[in-house]
């Protein structure tokens, strides 16, 4: 039997939820809350092993209640559950400890089968949400950079000098300095170090 908890403030959604639950084989609705101030508290004596929570609810909204709850009973798994396609708001949810993140619009089957999944040690998120995901890891951010402007930068991250830099693309080391230049405005950044670090977390050269 996996013990789950429904925070969610939308009553209709709230009861809903609990409903599914109670009557499907294998699980238990250990309790219902309209907030993460009230479910917290609850845990105390009533600990679930699995919470199905909204992103949006008044007072402490999901992303700081996913972080009090794992910082309280890290054994606890997670799933959000939301309107948001937000991939900010969805990493942000994952970063904070939550294990899965569906859409409000997945069916119950899909809902039951995600709290099985994450009850084994499994991450699971709707084919959306999922798709969601991986497009932000193959997507550059857009960088502003012109193409001769990447090679420069692609060439200081390799550790080359100016001087070779110059020799490498067949320009003058007047203009290398003049492409970081305008590589440090567009990046915002001061130094070729902050360049270099900001091309490789942002995947802005491969």
């Amino acid at each position: 039997m996996i013990t789950v908890a429904v925070i969610e403030d939308d009553k209709f959604i709230r009861d809903s939820l609990g409903e599914m639950l109670t009557e499907a084989e294998g699980f238990e609705c250990s309790g219902k809350y309209i907030n993460c101030e009230t479910a917290l508290e609850s845990f105390q004596n009533n600990k679930p092993e699995v919470v199905l929570m909204d992103i949006e609810l008044p007072g402490m909204n999901g992303i700081e209640g996913v972080k009090r709850i794992k910082a309280k009973y890290p054994k606890v798994d997670i799933i959000m559950l939301s309107v948001h396609e937000d991939i900010t708001m969805i990493f942000d949810a994952l970063s904070a400890g939550a294990c899965g993140y569906l859409d409000k619009s997945a069916p119950e089957e899909k809902i039951l089968d995600s709290i099985k999944e994450i009850y084994d040690g499994g991450a699971p998120m709707s084919y959306k949400i999922a798709k969601l995901v991986v497009s932000s890891f193959q997507k550059k951010p857009e960088s502003g950079l012109t193409e001769r402007e990447r090679d420069v930068l692609d060439n200081l991250c390799k550790g080359y000098s100016y001087k070779e830099i110059a020799v490498n693309l067949f320009i003058t080391v007047g203009t290398v300095r003049h492409h970081i230049k305008n590589i440090y405005y567009k990046l915002q950044v001061h130094s070729k170090s902050e360049a270099v670090a900001k091309a490789l977390k942002d995947r802005i050269i491969n």
